[in-house]
């Protein structure tokens, strides 16, 4: 799914001196991060995001363009090997965020990085369940109670691979492509349980309850980033990595990610 962000620039932005082309700004005046030369970021930037990015991704996004209000970032969120495969393929990008360093490895194995990736947060799986968690569901082992429907991630997608490692042996009635995706099962009563990052759970709170279990310890995720080879916007790139390394950090605790 692709999403575009349109910045808002409102009178009293310009009535603040933050309007105009922001090529004249220092980072000070322009209260927000600049490129590598010192101008504030500009141009059109894509980034190809893990879809558990999605809601600390769009909200730093927005933060990003409201202190760079020539900055225009698309997000392209989606399975993390898939997005890796249209990266290689060719897909104009300029960073790309995963939600495993096997997945990055792709990438990098292909040439299409531009520099070395480097980890910002972690994740962790957790069952999510019904409001209420009807089932009773405690923990890993009622997963293989027979009648109860559950949704996995596809062993290609990070969470898939995660849930591999953390020893889950469920046979599932279905398998997905991403998160996101194994997520809306639950939410729309299609299956009883289904095995998502704790991130997940907690921005759909209001729709699943999130079971935790202790063999997920056994099998944290990390998210590298990277600036992609053939960027079109190599500065812009370089300023929305260093932005969510720094200020974006509190969107992503806030969401349940944890510190590398």
């Amino acid at each position: 799914m692709r999403r575009t962000m349109a910045l808002v620039v409102t009178a009293l932005l310009l009535l603040a001196g933050c309007g105009g082309s922001g090529s004249d700004e220092s980072p000070a005046a322009s209260g927000g991060s600049a490129a590598p030369g010192g101008d504030a970021l500009s141009g059109q930037l894509t980034v190809f995001a893990a879809a558990s990015l999605t809601e600390s991704f769009d909200r730093i996004g927005q933060e990003l363009q409201a202190r760079n209000p020539q900055l225009f970032i698309t997000f392209n969120y989606g399975g993390s090997s898939g997005l890796a495969t249209q990266i290689n393929e060719g897909a104009p990008a300029d960073v790309f965020a995963a939600a495993s360093p096997a997945t990055m490895k792709s990438v990098t194995d292909s040439g299409s990085n531009a520099g070395e990736p480097v980890v910002f947060v972690r994740n962790q799986l957790v069952i999510a369940v019904a409001k209420g968690n009807p089932k009773g569901i405690a923990g890993l082992a009622n997963l293989s109670e027979p009648g109860l429907k559950v949704a996995l991630c596809a062993e290609e997608v990070p969470c898939g691979a995660a849930a591999k490692k953390a020893g889950v042996t469920v046979t599932p009635v279905t398998l997905e492509q991403d998160v996101k995706a194994a997520l809306a099962k639950v939410k729309l009563g299609e299956v009883d349980a289904a095995l998502v990052y704790r991130t997940d759970v907690k921005a759909a709170a209001s729709d699943v309850d999130g079971v935790e279990f202790p063999e997920s310890a056994g099998a944290i995720n990390d998210y590298p980033i990277v600036v992609l080879k053939d960027a079109p916007n190599t500065a812009a790139a370089e300023g929305f990595i260093k932005y969510v390394r720094s200020e974006g950090l509190a969107a992503l605790t806030e969401a349940g990610f944890q510190a590398p």
